[in-house]
């Protein structure tokens, strides 16, 4: 029977998406009672668990969400964006542009949601275009891989915060672990796929292009840009290399004591320790990503804290609707574990001879496929995985990954992201397959190899 219900709260799931078009919190939820139902629970108990489950969720990662929100509206705002991209195309040169775009993409990307940094973007990667005189999909196709895979791979992005905090996974490692599948993922999907796609003549659509871009003098410094950028993403994988070097577990003073043994190096060294740590908390490297963009991007160019406040709050109630989608994903969860689904898929699978790192990167591409949204796959994969990994040993990071990898597979006409390409890049239908969906599926795949090359490794 519980295999039963949960086959059922999906078909109903894909129902009401696909069919009925409904939002995907109003069909999680709807999905979660009726699993429930199917089970045998009581009304009320469904409504606790969905209650505990949207309750747990968000304590672990409203403030990570929300202060990467808060970080991407101020990089948005203050042209960050537009100067990194100058500042690496005169460094790079014209011949290593795309490498110029690909860097840029990947910074802007990690604080952004996926269509925020597309739309802060693609203006810069019209301009580029025209200015140089190269192929659209040649610029193109690097910017949206990077943008693709830190959406897919990397916290803090909604997602993979949220599977990485429901597997138990250490957020620094997932960063850095997804940090390793980033650099193949996008030299194949944007660098070596951007060349072969730009045999493809397309050009910017007239009504979406604007060649006057802002004047120099009118954007931040690249120093400052690139400090707000890179201030997060260096603190969260100095904890991850501190975590592997000295471990999760390991007490800092008993650690400090038999490397030193007494004395005021030794505390001091122990100090240090626990100050990575305190820094690279994910909520802690944010907030102060935050304060130092508000600062540089904004205080010193002369906006005053009253605009500034009026943005942040804008950038809050922009994802404000990404955050009840992952509360409802984690409903999901809590009445997967409440109405014994979990216990009973987890036993279930003990006997499955299947590396739980290919299983949770098929359920997550067969719900991509279904649903077309990323975040919804990867959310839902989880609620269905988490049962057989607590008794793998297999390590969560890199089931994280691969759960992220198999989000971002087969994008088709009922994902946004292949519609925005499509319109923004003036292309036939044909020619998104051909390019777009082509891009994910490299991306998605690659992920996958590189999680299960790390677990050859012993990760």
């Amino acid at each position: 029977m519980p295999l039963v219900s949960l086959a059922i709260g999906l078909l109903v799931l894909l129902a009401l998406m696909i069919w009925l078009k409904f939002d995907a919190f109003f069909a999680l939820i709807f999905t979660c009672v009726v699993v429930g139902v199917v089970n045998g629970a009581a009304p009320s108990d469904v409504v606790a668990s969905i209650s505990k489950g949207v309750g747990d969720t968000l304590s672990s990662i409203l403030l990570i969400l929300v202060f990467g929100a808060m970080l991407g509206k101020i990089v948005e705002e203050s042209g960050a964006a537009k100067r990194l991209t100058d500042g690496m195309v005169a460094r790079f040169g014209l011949k290593r542009v795309q490498y110029a775009v690909l860097l840029t993409s990947l910074l802007v990307g990690l604080p952004m949601l996926y269509n925020a940094g597309f739309l802060v973007l693609i203006p810069l990667v019209y301009v580029l275009a025209t200015s140089t005189k190269l192929p659209l999909l040649y610029l193109g196709l690097p910017m949206c891989a990077a943008l693709s895979v830190t959406h897919g791979f990397l916290p803090p992005h909604p997602a993979p915060t949220y599977v990485a905090v429901a597997y138990g996974a250490n957020l620094n490692q997932v960063l850095l672990y997804g940090m390793i599948a980033v650099v193949p993922s996008v030299l194949i999907g944007g660098i070596w796929l951007g060349k072969i796609a730009s045999r493809i003549e397309t050009k910017p659509p007239e009504a979406l292009f604007d060649a006057e871009a802002a004047p120099m003098q009118d954007l931040p410094s690249l120093r400052s840009s690139l400090l707000i950028m890179v201030l997060p993403v260096f603190l969260m994988l100095l904890g991850a290399l501190e975590d592997v070097v000295v471990g999760t577990d390991t007490p800092y003073d008993q650690l400090a004591k038999y490397i030193f043994g007494t004395g005021s190096f030794a505390n001091g060294f122990a100090a240090m320790l626990g100050g990575i740590h305190f820094l690279a908390n994910p909520v802690v490297a944010l907030f102060l990503a935050v304060l130092a963009g508000l600062y540089f991007l904004g205080i010193r160019r002369q906006r005053n804290m009253e605009s500034l406040m009026k943005s942040l709050a804008k950038a809050v109630a922009g994802v404000s609707m990404i955050l009840l989608i992952i509360s409802a994903g984690g409903a999901f969860k809590q009445v997967l574990i409440d109405s014994g689904v979990s216990d009973y898929v987890r036993d279930l699978a003990q006997g499955w001879d299947m590396n739980p790192i290919l299983l949770a990167w098929c359920v997550a591409t067969l719900i991509r496929v279904a649903v077309g949204s990323a975040t919804v796959a990867t959310m839902t994969a989880a609620g269905m995985v988490l049962p057989i990994i607590a008794s793998s040993g297999v390590s969560p990071e890199l089931v994280v990954l691969a759960t992220g990898a198999g989000s971002l597979m087969f994008s088709h006409v009922n994902d946004t992201g292949f519609w925005m390409f499509k319109e923004y890049f003036n292309l036939s239908l044909k020619n998104t397959f051909l390019v777009w969906t082509t891009m994910e599926c490299i991306v998605g795949i690659t992920g996958l190899l590189v999680a299960l090359g790390l677990q050859a490794l012993g990760v």
